[in-house]
């Protein structure tokens, strides 16, 4: 039972992160519902348990000689990967899908470290 709310928490907590990105970024377009963006945030869910830890595995020397910066890589191909499958995403470009990438993960870590000080 504590997965199913921690992946609903993720969902919620990934919804959040694409309105944010949506209002601060040009070139990251969700034209959609509230439904249609619980979906987007889903799927994206989906993609961080699945594909992510694979990536990261395949992947794992160049996060190692990269001193970890490759994980951003990671999670913008994750991000591509959204755009390409979501049609109520559009992402615009690779500086903004870059950027994009960067504001998901800070609103993502914020939400969850708030939720860890107030779940003490």
């Amino acid at each position: 039972m504590r997965t199913i709310g921690r992946i609903a928490f993720s969902i919620i907590s990934n919804a959040v992160a694409f309105l944010a990105t949506d209002y601060l970024l040009a070139g990251f377009v969700f034209e959609g519902t509230f439904l249609d963006l619980l979906g987007v945030a889903f799927i994206f869910t989906l993609i961080h348990v699945f594909v992510r830890p694979v990536l990261k595995l395949l992947l794992g020397p160049l996060i190692v000689l990269t001193f970890g910066l490759f994980i951003i890589v990671i999670n913008a191909l994750t991000l591509y990967f959204l755009d390409i499958v979501s049609t109520a995403l559009t992402i615009q470009g690779y500086l903004p899908l870059l950027i994009a990438t960067l504001i998901i993960g800070i609103v993502n870590t914020t939400i969850h470290l708030s939720a860890k000080i107030a779940h003490r």
